[in-house]
């Protein structure tokens, strides 16, 4: 029993053995078909593809006609800030108000201490040459007066080329807006103007005294009012006539005539008469104040004498603006690149150089380019990964007399009768956005025409010619391609806009660009496509 047992165990065993070595054959089979490849296999894997058409899908997009520049970032219109010392009777000596690098200088701020006095910048074309003062006239005065009103204050009419009151009141207006004593005339000027205002009251006093004496003269010579000389007279016509009548009146018998009808009293009548209209005739007189009217004249002369020395020593007095204390920029606000001088020393020459406090993109441009932009055209520029607004503010043909060539930014030449400058405004940076960009070069987009938000566009290697010169595409659906009259509108960065079909067309349309090239040699060794390898090494 045990032996058939053992009979039967060994008979599985090797059933199972021979499945495992089928099942690994089989294995080896399949894998062995896959490695190795037949000639014909071999011949046929090698074979150029079929040739197809490449399709692209039709897009929306926003078409923009861009120009793309380089330029250099800095600061515009750097100048040397120089200082007029002539009139200090001494060394410029800095005795503060030193400014740091990177500070910015403003209209009617203080550049600068000299000698515990303010230099203050104005803006201005004009350098400073001289002192202004009371009745200088000139086109330097109109500027301090232009300058006066563009920082707020009143320098009288800017129209004016003379330095009068209203210059000096708005002088020392600015010398107040920057906290310092407004200058003098000096000591030897304002004792003039104290002794001239002495003459003018002493004038006034005398003029004064010369009236009171005029008016005391007439008084005194006028005498008895003319109304009492008015009734003398009177009272000696009603006498004369009251005595005439009584003395012409016969008398009767033994009376007695009650007036002295004598002539001595006749006589003394008319005498009294006589007396009484010459008295009135008198008044009618004026009294004789040649004299005291000759003092009162002289008295207002001098007066008037007076009140010009005083009018002349006060202008003379007027708030000067010195030479030394002043400087002009032809534009404010500026950025300070560097500072020759330090407290304690001596100004000599350019103590400050400045920049404008404008960043700005010195690029240069070829004609056609600089012919599709105009100032105030908006670009970008990118800074640290963010596109920062960048705007056209000058374009600027190449001086007469400059070289005949310039070096382009490929490194090649190109005439400068060809080349246009053009400088940008850059939007506002951040700090660490300024220090990135100063002083490099950084590439400039700038749109010159774009399309009103997306449109349909294709490449431009989509567009084929009619025979009639028309526009088309050739599109493609349902396993074959029909060929659409299409209009284009803008076309830019290798994309051109549909602006109508004859059929209608939709974004994802696929559209044929080229036809896919037969790879491979052909029976003459050479490519598919027809190309020369040898002229391809030339190349």
């Amino acid at each position: 029993m045990s032996r058939v047992t053992t009979h039967v165990s060994g008979g599985r065993r090797t059933i199972v053995v021979m499945a495992v070595v089928a099942v690994v054959c089989l294995a080896l089979g399949l894998l062995l078909s896959r490695l190795i490849v037949s000639p014909g296999q071999a011949a046929a894997n090698a074979a150029a593809p079929t040739a197809g058409p490449i399709t692209v899908p039709v897009e929306s997009r926003v078409i923009a006609n861009e120009v793309l520049l380089r330029g250099d970032v800095g600061y515009d219109d750097p100048v040397d800030l120089a200082m007029e010392t002539g009139d200090l009777g001494g060394p410029a000596v800095v005795t503060g108000q030193v400014k740091e690098v990177g500070a910015t200088v403003e209209a009617a701020s203080v550049a600068l201490e000299v000698v515990g006095r303010p230099v203050i910048v104005l803006p201005g074309e004009l350098p400073t040459y001289r002192t202004l003062r009371s009745g200088v006239s000139g086109p330097d005065v109109q500027q301090l007066k232009h300058a006066l009103r563009a920082v707020g204050l009143d320098g009288g009419d800017p129209g004016g080329v003379t330095y009068d009151a209203a210059t000096a009141a708005g002088v020392r207006a600015l010398y107040q807006k920057v906290g310092y004593e407004a200058p003098t005339a000096g000591p030897e000027v304002q004792q003039s103007v104290e002794a001239a205002q002495e003459a003018v009251t002493g004038a006034q006093a005398s003029v004064r005294a010369a009236e009171a004496a005029l008016s005391a003269a007439g008084r005194a010579a006028a005498g008895t009012p003319v109304a009492a000389l008015d009734g003398d007279v009177q009272v000696a016509e009603a006498r004369l006539a009251y005595l005439t009548a009584q003395c012409a009146a016969p008398l009767a018998e033994g009376v007695e005539s009650v007036v002295d009808c004598s002539p001595p009293a006749r006589v003394e009548a008319d005498a009294a008469l006589a007396t009484a209209r010459a008295a009135r005739a008198a008044a009618d007189v004026g009294p004789d104040t040649t004299a005291e009217r000759e003092a009162v004249r002289a008295a207002r002369d001098a007066l008037t004498a007076a009140r010009e020395t005083l009018a002349k020593a006060q202008a003379e007095a007027m708030t000067p603006l010195p030479a030394t204390e002043v400087v002009y920029l032809p534009s404010l606000p500026r950025r300070v690149d560097a500072v020759e001088v330090e407290r304690g020393g001596i100004v000599q020459g350019d103590f400050m150089s400045l920049s404008g406090a404008t960043v700005q993109i010195t690029a240069s441009a070829s004609r056609a380019d600089a012919e599709l932009l105009v100032p105030g055209t908006v670009g970008t520029v990118a800074v640290d990964g963010t596109d920062v607004p960048v705007t056209v503010a000058e374009i600027t043909a190449p001086k007469a007399g400059a070289d005949k060539e310039e070096t382009t930014s490929g490194g090649g030449t190109a005439p400068t009768g060809d080349r246009r400058r053009v400088v940008l405004s850059v939007g506002e940076l951040t700090p660490e956005q300024l220090a990135a960009v100063q002083g490099t070069n950084v590439r400039v987009r700038i749109p010159v025409s774009s399309t009103d938000g997306e449109v349909l566009a294709v490449p431009l290697a989509a567009l084929t010619a009619g025979p009639g010169g028309e526009s088309r595409l050739e599109l493609v659906a349902d396993g074959g391609s029909r060929l659409v009259e299409v209009t284009t509108g803008l076309a830019a960065s290798g994309y051109v806009e549909i602006a109508g079909s004859q059929d209608p067309i939709e974004a994802g349309d696929l559209v044929v660009v080229g036809i896919s090239p037969q790879e491979g040699p052909s029976d003459d060794g050479t490519p598919a496509d027809g190309s020369d390898p040898d002229a391809e090494e030339d190349a």
